[in-house]
C-alpha cells in the first residue's frame, strides 16, 4: 500500500538537501527517507534536519536504502553529477544518464506505483531516460522541466515592471537549458496583455526589453554557479511547489517535463510545456497557444533534446 505522506530524495547534494529542507518547512509529509551513495552525508542531512522540526510539524526523516522506498507515494530524484561554471546542462548528460541506469532499476524493484520526480540534470533527457528505464506509465514520471525557469521570468517581469511577480502569468517552455524559449505571446499582468501593460507603465522598447528578459531567465543558472558554485534554494521551492501539486491534487497547470505524445507536432521526447498536475501525476499536457516564431523556437529547441536522446541507446 502507497503512502502519499511519505517521500524519498535520491541524493544528498545541494539541491537534494535544500529540496529536503524545503519540504520539511511545507508539513506535506510525515515521514522522509533520504538517500545517498555517500551514507554519511544523508546521516547527517537527515540528523541535521530532525533537530529543527520543533520548528516544524512533527515527521520521521532518516537516512536509508533502496529497500525503504517500497511503500512511498512520491520518489524525487536529485542524484548525480554537478553543472560545472562554463558547462551546459546538455554537457552532463552521459555522466548522470549513467547514474540512472544504476539508480531506476533499484526503485523499479522495490516501487512500481510511485510517483518519480526527476530534478537531476539535464532534466529532460533525464526524465525521458527514467521513463524508459523504468517502464512506469507516462503520466507517472515528471521532471521539474521549465517551472524554475518560469519562475525566473515572473520575478523579472514583476521586478521590470514593479508589480507582484504573483499577477505575472507567462511561461518559458521547451528545454530546460540554452535552447528554451518565453511565450511572450500570450503573457500578460492579471489578464491585461504584456505590451498593453507595458505601455501604461512608460515602457515601450518591447523587442530590446523582452530580449533582455528572457537572457537573463535563459543565463540565470551559469551566473549563479559562477558566483556561488551551484543552483540550489530555487529549485528547491519548485520541487515544493511540485510536490503540493500532487498531495493536495490540486489539478494546478505547472510546465513540468513529460511524454510528449503530438502536442506541438512534437512527440518521443520530455520537455517543460504547461501541464495539468494531480494526484495521478501528470494529468492533460496543455497546446497553449504560440505564436509563428515560438512555434519555430519550440521545434529547435525540441531537435536538440532529440539529437541527444537519439545517441543514448534507451530502451524502446
Amino acid at each position: 500500500m502507497l503512502d502519499f505522506r511519505k517521500c524519498a530524495i535520491i541524493g544528498c547534494g545541494f539541491v537534494g538537501s535544500s529540496s529536503a529542507f524545503s519540504l520539511v518547512q511545507s508539513g506535506l509529509f510525515s515521514e522522509m527517507v533520504l538517500i545517498d551513495a555517500n551514507t554519511d552525508r544523508a546521516e547527517g542531512e537527515a540528523m541535521d534536519l530532525s533537530h529543527g522540526l520543533p520548528f516544524a510539524r512533527p515527521m520521521e526523516i532518516y537516512a536509508g536504502t533502496y529497500d525503504d522506498i517500497s511503500d512511498c507515494g512520491l520518489v524525487i530524484i536529485t542524484a548525480g553529477a554537478n553543472q560545472k561554471p562554463g558547462e551546459t546542462r546538455l554537457g552532463l548528460v552521459n555522466k548522470n544518464v549513467g547514474i540512472f541506469r544504476q539508480v531506476i532499476p533499484e526503485i523499479r524493484k522495490r516501487n512500481g506505483g510511485c510517483i518519480l520526480l526527476v530534478v537531476s540534470n539535464p532534466v529532460d533527457i533525464l526524465t525521458y531516460a527514467a521513463l524508459k528505464l523504468s517502464g512506469f506509465p507516462k503520466n507517472r514520471v515528471i521532471g521539474s522541466g521549465t517551472v524554475l525557469d518560469t519562475a525566473r521570468l515572473k520575478y523579472l517581469l514583476g521586478r521590470h515592471l514593479d508589480v507582484d511577480s504573483r499577477s505575472v502569468h507567462a511561461y518559458i517552455i521547451g528545454e530546460h537549458g540554452d535552447s528554451e524559449l518565453a511565450v511572450w505571446s500570450s503573457a500578460n499582468v492579471s489578464g491585461v496583455a504584456l505590451h498593453r501593460f507595458c505601455e501604461q507603465c512608460s515602457y515601450f522598447d518591447h523587442l530590446k526589453n523582452m530580449r533582455k528578459l528572457y537572457e537573463d531567465v535563459r543565463d540565470s543558472a551559469y551566473k549563479i554557479i559562477e558566483k556561488k558554485g551551484a543552483t540550489y534554494y530555487g529549485i528547491a521551492m519548485a520541487v515544493r511547489r511540485i510536490a503540493e501539486c500532487i498531495l493536495r491534487n490540486e489539478h494546478s497547470i505547472l510546465p513540468v517535463s513529460s511524454l510528449i505524445e503530438g502536442h506541438y507536432g512534437l512527440s518521443g521526447l520530455c520537455m517543460g510545456v504547461p501541464t495539468i498536475v494531480g494526484s495521478e501525476g501528470v494529468e492533460k499536457v496543455l497546446d497553449i497557444p504560440l505564436d509563428k516564431e515560438e512555434q519555430l523556437q519550440l521545434a529547435r529547441s525540441a531537435e536538440a533534446l532529440k539529437k541527444v536522446l537519439d545517441s543514448l541507446n534507451l530502451p524502446a
